[in-house]
């Protein structure tokens, strides 16, 4: 069984769904530190500038684990999120298809960002058409040293292949995956361009960006850019 493990992101990019996409399970690594201006309470979209943030605010600590993190619910950022998706999205094929749906998503009263950004994935998935179950890492016991939770993460499940992003060749520790009998295989991403609201293509935006351009047709498209390479031959 392959598995791959990610901390939960607000509406994450396409290399994300590409990795949940070539899995059996994916478990969202809400047990480790939130980390402020990444992609964890924000993500881009498309606009007639280049790109616009889509932020969600947040109250926290430094150091304070991500899936205890809480949403600053003094700012309209619910509305400003569906007022750029509207205005941005207006002449995208399929924004009176999914804007309804986000506008459900986004009438939840949402308090913890890992309930959010969870939400998000999984509707993300749906609209796509992937089928791969998500899981939580806070539902198992792990250590904390990042190797060995992902180790133990993959154990508690029963896996015995683990997908990487790319780039993980250079910080992880194949000998131990192959000591634990996990075979350890690297994300090898390749963005696909395609037709956007504005010129010139835009790389790297949330997948709403494909998705609301290409409806069904955004997982044919996603599948197409694909290349993994195993980073062992053996275990």
């Amino acid at each position: 069984m392959r598995v791959t493990i990610h901390q939960p992101q607000f509406m994450p990019w396409l290399g994300y769904l590409d990795k949940i996409d070539q899995s059996d399970l994916f478990l969202l690594l809400d047990t480790v530190q939130f980390k402020k201006h990444e992609w964890q309470n924000r993500n881009r979209i498309r606009s007639s500038h280049g790109w616009q943030w889509l932020t969600v605010p947040v109250l926290h600590q430094f150091g304070q684990r991500i899936d205890h993190v809480l949403i600053n619910p003094t700012t309209a950022w619910k509305a400003q999120h569906l007022r750029a998706l509207e205005m941005h999205y207006a002449r995208a094929p399929y924004r009176d298809h999914y804007l309804p749906q986000l506008r459900e998503l986004y009438s939840t009263a949402w308090v913890n960002l890992c309930d959010l950004n969870k939400a998000t994935v999984q509707w993300l998935l749906k609209a796509y058409g992937i089928n791969t179950p998500v899981g939580s890492a806070s539902e198992y016991l792990a250590r904390d040293e990042p190797t060995d939770r992902l180790i133990d993460l993959c154990r508690a499940v029963g896996a015995t292949q683990y997908l990487a992003g790319p780039g993980a060749e250079h910080y992880m520790d194949r000998m131990r995956f192959e000591a634990a009998e996990i075979r350890l295989e690297i994300q090898a991403f390749h963005h696909p361009i395609y037709l956007q609201i504005y010129e010139p293509f835009e790389p790297n935006l949330s997948a709403l960006d494909l998705l609301l351009m290409q409806g069904p047709e955004a997982l044919t498209t996603l599948r197409h850019a694909r290349t993994v390479k195993a980073c062992v031959t053996t275990v």
